[in-house]
């Protein structure tokens, strides 16, 4: 399985990204300050955006020295989210997420400048019987699979895929996207836990990720900062 490592050019403090998922910009600068070196690329999702100053904490990350995954999942007429991609080109931020059809894709890849925009596959919150739910007719591999075809052929530089359905994209796209895997737990995960679809730190990057994001066991951790410094040595010892 250790072909799957990845051999793109990223530093390795650099391959862990925080998730930043907390009620208000000021508790994020908060973290921020308290993971201090440790941390080097953040995300910034929904709540942070609803919270308020949002676009003013992009931008004190980006000052900073900090890479920012802007995930906003952006779904809307392609139109529309080719011009809110356009409007984030110039933030500083370094990814974003689009979740939608092909159109949807290749609108947001259309003016991205240096942004790297990723596709979401399958929320790593879903299983077998949500899919059922939302009307798909096949299972989370298949469906998996075919949106990261579609993603490569659309132009987006990547996509937000589970540790388990990694090294299937892996073999079958080799290392022409960049796999971005949140859902990382670090031991079983517990039943009141959201994420269905997990992995640990080293399983996920041994099936081909080329990022982890990490949120919960960092941030909920009684030393982040160690917690932090815990999951950067295991993916340094990866990428020795």
């Amino acid at each position: 399985m250790s072909s799957l490592l990845s051999n793109k050019p990223i530093a390795p403090a650099d391959r862990l990204i925080v998730a930043l998922d907390v009620s208000e910009a000021a508790a994020a600068k908060a973290l921020v300050s308290r993971l201090g070196d440790h941390v080097r690329f953040y995300k910034i999702g929904l709540e942070l955006f609803m919270a308020g100053g949002y676009f003013e904490l992009l931008e004190w990350l980006v000052k900073g020295g900090k890479q920012v995954f802007v995930d906003l999942k952006f779904f809307d007429v392609p139109e529309t989210v080719r011009s809110a991609v356009r409007a984030l080109a110039g933030s500083g931020a370094t990814f974003a997420t689009v979740h939608g059809n092909q159109a949807i894709m290749e609108a947001a890849a259309r003016d991205k400048g240096d942004l790297k925009i990723l596709a979401v596959t399958v929320l790593t919150s879903l299983d077998r019987g949500d899919l059922d739910d939302l009307g798909f007719a096949c299972d989370v591999e298949r469906l998996v699979l075919s949106r990261a075809r579609r993603a490569l052929e659309t132009g987006v530089d990547g996509i937000v895929s589970s540790g388990l359905e990694a090294p299937m994209i892996r073999q079958e796209l080799g290392e022409r996207l960049l796999v971005v895997t949140p859902g990382i737990r670090p031991v079983e995960n517990r039943p009141v836990d959201d994420q269905k679809r997990t992995v640990d730190v080293a399983q996920a990057f041994l099936n081909g990720a080329d990022y982890i994001v990490v949120g919960r066991p960092i941030r909920q951790a009684n030393d982040p900062a160690a917690a932090a410094a815990s999951v950067q040595q295991t993916i340094a010892s990866l990428f020795r």
